[in-house]
């Protein structure tokens, strides 16, 4: 899928995924300023596609950047948004991460963890493509939304 499918102009509408869509709106609620009105989605989206030659330049080991760390909290809080549009149980994360860029996240939902995730190298943090980066986020979006179909009892205690 090109990119010009999966990403469209500000204002107009998205590609099918309910993901990109809510990647998207974390990211432009986060301009408080307006700064990035002139921007496309696809360039606000454009720090998480990493491939091959910028991930040559990243170090393999260093420590992840107060930006990376902001990206990966986008990306994870627009996996449970998807979710909650979905299934419409509240998804809350939580992440927990090592300053040398190792760690977890998990998603809740009631008393369900719907993701959870170990993440390693977070400073390299990125996808080769944007195709990836929709595939990567629709695939933890679907197994949020079937652990919540199979525990609904669970994922609705309070």
């Amino acid at each position: 899928m090109p990119e010009a499918a999966l990403l469209k102009t500000p204002g107009t509408e998205l590609g099918s995924s309910v993901f990109l869509n809510e990647l998207v709106k974390l990211w432009r609620a986060q301009d408080a300023y307006g700064t990035w009105e002139g921007k496309s989605d696809a360039q606000l989206l454009e720090p998480y596609v990493v491939d091959k030659e910028k991930r040559k330049e990243i170090p393999i080991i260093g420590d992840p950047d107060p930006e990376m760390l902001w990206r990966l909290e986008l990306f994870y809080g627009a996996v449970g948004l998807a979710i909650e549009r979905k299934t419409g149980n509240m998804v809350t994360p939580m992440m927990k991460m090592h300053h040398e860029g190792f760690g977890r996240i998990v998603l809740i939902a009631g008393r369900l963890i719907v993701v959870n995730k170990q993440l390693r190298d977070v400073h390299r943090f990125g996808f080769l493509t944007m195709e990836k980066l929709v595939e990567e986020g629709e695939k933890l979006v679907n197994a949020g939304v079937e652990m919540i179909r199979k525990f609904p009892d669970v994922a609705n205690y309070s």
